[in-house]
């Protein structure tokens, strides 16, 4: 199952929140975990449209040591992220937004990763696993 929204506007971030929560409800997560899973996808989602202009977020059923879950994987070919520990800090934002960005991401979920490389762009993988 390969599903992925090419965010290019806004429309494209409720898309991909929408996507989002229809996979996290067929897997089974209860609605406090879909709510937590679309608010994620929809903080990466926005993160691309702001910075990158545009990029993809994909959304598929994960396995791992007999678990089921959910990956999003989030990705662009923009600026990338100057740093990286300091967009890592609550309350830290360069669009002048809450700041609950990438901190609040990486709390929604039980797995963050992020690869970000000044000029190439950004790539993080974010897995709930169910419960």
């Amino acid at each position: 199952m390969d599903s992925c929204v090419k965010i290019t506007n806004e429309w494209d971030i409720v898309a991909a929140r929408q996507l989002g929560r229809n996979v996290a409800k067929d897997l089974g997560f209860g609605t406090v975990d879909q709510a937590r899973i679309t608010t994620a996808i929809s903080e990466l989602a926005r993160n691309i449209y702001l910075y990158a202009g545009q990029g993809q977020v994909c959304i598929e059923k994960t396995e791992a040591a007999g678990k089921v879950g959910l990956i999003i994987i989030s990705e662009d070919q923009g600026p990338g992220i100057q740093d990286l520990r300091k967009a890592m800090e609550d309350g830290f934002s360069t669009s002048g937004g809450l700041g609950a960005g990438l901190p609040g991401v990486k709390r929604l979920v039980d797995e963050f990763t992020i690869d970000s490389t000044p000029g190439e762009g950004t790539l993080i993988r974010a897995i709930k696993w169910l419960r």
